[in-house]
């Protein structure tokens, strides 16, 4: 059972766009360590040219990192930020959401926790539901299954989540049609 889909940097994008369509300028933060990190880019980048916008790579695989591509973003005058999908980042989200919120920066997450903890948006698959295919993986070998015979199963449950509370501090207004979409609205 993975948790992590990686082909959803266009989706994201899509949705950062509803929410700061005049957002020409958007930076990408990567995990240079990360096997999926060209093939996500690679993917945002073909959404953000659709669209009309342009992208800035930011990579960083360190805490002190993270700090440079924040200032990099302020220096380039990046008007949104997506944050790739990275073990790291989740480790770091309090920096991440920090930074975003000092540099009044509209940030879109991969996780749900990152809007819990403050961050604007996410979109990401569902914890939840992978916790219970999981426990379904568990039943079958418990039942007598080989691990090796069973398929991976990928995510098909996603969440967005908003953050309402973080979008009237950036003065945002958020559409309602990207509301009425959301799975879970934090005021």
């Amino acid at each position: 059972v993975s948790q992590l889909y990686g082909h959803l940097g266009g989706k994201r994008l899509e949705l950062l766009h509803e929410l700061v369509p005049t957002a020409s300028l958007i930076g990408i933060l990567s995990n240079p360590r990360n096997p999926n990190a060209a093939s996500h880019l690679k993917d945002v980048q073909g959404t953000a040219t659709a669209l009309g916008q342009q992208t800035l790579a930011c990579s960083a695989s360190t805490e002190a990192e993270i700090d440079g591509a924040f200032a990099a973003l302020a220096k380039q005058q990046a008007r949104a930020l997506l944050v790739a999908d990275d073990p790291f980042f989740t480790h770091s989200h309090a920096q991440i959401i920090g930074l975003a919120d000092r540099g009044s920066v509209p940030a879109m997450y991969y996780a749900r926790e990152f809007a819990a903890a403050g961050g604007l948006i996410s979109y990401g698959s569902s914890a939840r539901a992978s916790y219970r295919e999981a426990g379904i993986y568990v039943g079958k070998i418990l039942k007598g299954s080989t691990p090796a015979d069973l398929p991976v199963i990928q995510p098909t449950k996603f969440e967005l989540v908003i953050n309402l509370k973080t979008a009237k501090t950036l003065g945002l207004n958020v559409p309602p049609t990207l509301l009425a979409r959301a799975d879970e609205v934090i005021e």
